[in-house]
C-alpha cells in the first residue's frame, strides 16, 4: 500500500491576500508615501522644552453684546492651562519638559484671550440645558539655537460641552478642565507634528 501526503495546495487568492496584507501593514510607504507616526517632525536638536507661565489677557471690563456684557473670567484659568501643557509633553514623551528656561532646547508661551461658555441646546421653556464651553490662546513655540518661531498662532482653542440636567449632566469646572484638556492636547499635537 501507498501512503500519499497531502500538502494544502495554496491558491493564488490565498498568496494575493498574503501580498495584500504585508503591504497594508507595512509603513504606508509603499501604498502611498503617506504615513502616520508617533515620532517628532521638529529638528533633531530640540529633545527639550520649557513650558512658559502662561498669562492671562482677558480683558474683563471690556462689553461684549447685550446678552453677554462682559467676559467670563475663571481665577487661576491660565495656571491650568500651564500644568495641563506640561502634563500633556509628559504624557506625549516626545520633548522633556524641564523646570529651567536655561535647561530648555525650546520655549512654549502662551496667554489666555478668552473663556467663554455659549448656549447649544434649550428646552421647551428656553432654558439653557447644553453649553459649548471654550477656552482660546494665543501660542508660540521658540527654537531657541535657531532664534526663529517654529510655529504661533493667535487663536487657539480647546472645548467641551456642559449638559444642565439628565445623565450627561457636569459641573462647571469639570467642562472647563475637559477644554483645557482639549486646548493642551492640540497645543502639543502643532508642536510635535509641525510640517
Amino acid at each position: 500500500m501507498k501512503v500519499t501526503s497531502h500538502k494544502p495546495q495554496v491558491t493564488s487568492k490565498i498568496l494575493f491576500f498574503i501580498f495584500f496584507y504585508g503591504l497594508v501593514t507595512m509603513d504606508c510607504g509603499l501604498l502611498s508615501g503617506c504615513g502616520y507616526t508617533t515620532k517628532s517632525l521638529l529638528p533633531t536638536h530640540i529633545k527639550t522644552v520649557y513650558v512658559e507661565n502662561f498669562k492671562n489677557s482677558i480683558d474683563i471690563a471690556e462689553e461684549v453684546s447685550d446678552k453677554r456684557p462682559y467676559k467670563i473670567y475663571a481665577p487661576g484659568l491660565e495656571t491650568e492651562i500651564t500644568k495641563a501643557v506640561a502634563d500633556r509633553f509628559i504624557f506625549d514623551g516626545n520633548l522633556k519638559v524641564v523646570k529651567a528656561e536655561a535647561d530648555a532646547a525650546a520655549v512654549l508661551s502662551g496667554e489666555l484671550m478668552e473663556y467663554t461658555r455659549s448656549p447649544l441646546r434649550y428646552d421647551d421653556n428656553q432654558e439653557v440645558t447644553e453649553y459649548r464651553v471654550n477656552v482660546v490662546a494665543s501660542v508660540k513655540f521658540l527654537d531657541k539655537k535657531e532664534n526663529k518661531v517654529i510655529w504661533q498662532s493667535s487663536g487657539f482653542g480647546g472645548e467641551s460641552s456642559r449638559r444642565t440636567e439628565g445623565a450627561l449632566k457636569k459641573t462647571e469646572n469639570t467642562a472647563r478642565q475637559e477644554a483645557v484638556n482639549d486646548l493642551a492636547r492640540r497645543i502639543v499635537e502643532k508642536t510635535i507634528e509641525v510640517w
